[in-house]
């Protein structure tokens, strides 16, 4: 006897600034493909949420705080950060234009249609590495989930986010006490020391229990002052 299987229909394929990007449909949920590396789905979101819960757990008590969330993907974050009223203003950068997209009007639009509507909602079409190395603006929480994590980037040119010079441009968007928020597929002990020896402070990683295999991780640091 053999279970039934859904085979992956394709609902979008383009290809963009940094090489082919897919949006699929596999039976109820809905996938990104990278330069055929799998990057999420719609079927749980529980980590995506616990990256934006853990940042703000972590902020001294200000008023409606600013958060930077590196990476639209399906939309969990933003989505998750749009319906806590505690957030003042909820900026999403997203490299790919496809994905943006995909949520306005597309397929993923049934997931933060809300969250897009919300007047403190904003999207920047821009790749993370360059805004943060060149925008003036700053924020009170920084996270990151554009890629599998530290040491498993979508694209090459990634790993420069989770060196020193790019943990310092993340630093330096950051206001004084501000926390970054990284997640990841697995832990990473070579990457808080890094974030470590950069200056971050209060450095740890909150786990995501996961039905098999490693569990996720919110990787948590505090830019001092």
């Amino acid at each position: 006897m053999t279970g039934s299987y859904d085979a992956p229909e394709v609902l979008d394929r383009r290809e963009g600034p940094h090489g082919e990007v897919v949006l699929r449909r596999q039976g109820a949920l809905l996938q990104i493909i990278a330069n055929g590396c799998f990057l999420m789905d719609t079927s749980d979101g529980r980590s995506e949420r616990l990256l934006v819960d853990a940042a703000l757990a972590a902020l001294p008590k200000r008023r409606a705080p600013s958060v930077l969330i590196g990476g639209l993907g399906v939309g969990f974050s933003l989505a998750h950060a749009a319906a806590d009223q505690r957030w003042g203003r909820v900026t999403v950068v997203e490299r790919e234009r496809a994905i943006i997209d995909w949520h306005r009007g597309g397929p993923l639009a049934e997931l933060t249609g809300d969250a897009l509507a919300d007047p403190r909602t904003e999207v920047v079409e821009r790749d993370l590495i360059a805004y943060v190395n060149e925008t003036s603006d700053t924020f009170d929480a920084l996270c990151l989930d554009i890629d599998n994590g530290p040491d498993w980037t979508v694209t090459e040119d990634n790993e420069e986010l989770y060196g020193p010079a790019g943990l310092a441009s993340c630093a330096r968007v950051l206001k004084p006490g501000g926390v970054l928020a990284v997640w990841s597929a697995k832990p990473s002990a070579e990457f808080e020391g890094t974030l470590r020896n950069v200056g971050f402070r209060q450095v740890r990683t909150e786990e995501v229990p996961v039905a098999r295999g490693v569990p996720d991780v919110v990787h948590l640091a505090v830019r001092p002052g």
